[in-house]
């Protein structure tokens, strides 16, 4: 019995997702690249949105 469920484990193909999930150090990096990306276009796009001040004479 406990042979078959054995067999029918290994048969289940691993879930994509499970395997992201159970990488460490891809968490790790997603952890550190999606922030960093995130809050460098929304500096560029504040740095943008300032105006630029007369040029006095």
């Amino acid at each position: 019995m406990t042979d078959e469920k054995h067999r029918e484990s290994e048969e289940e193909p691993i879930p994509a997702w499970q395997l992201f999930y159970d990488n460490i150090f891809l968490l790790f990096f997603f952890g550190i690249a999606i922030p960093t990306l995130v809050y460098t276009v929304w500096g560029l796009m504040e740095i943008v949105q300032i105006p630029q001040l007369p040029i006095a004479p």
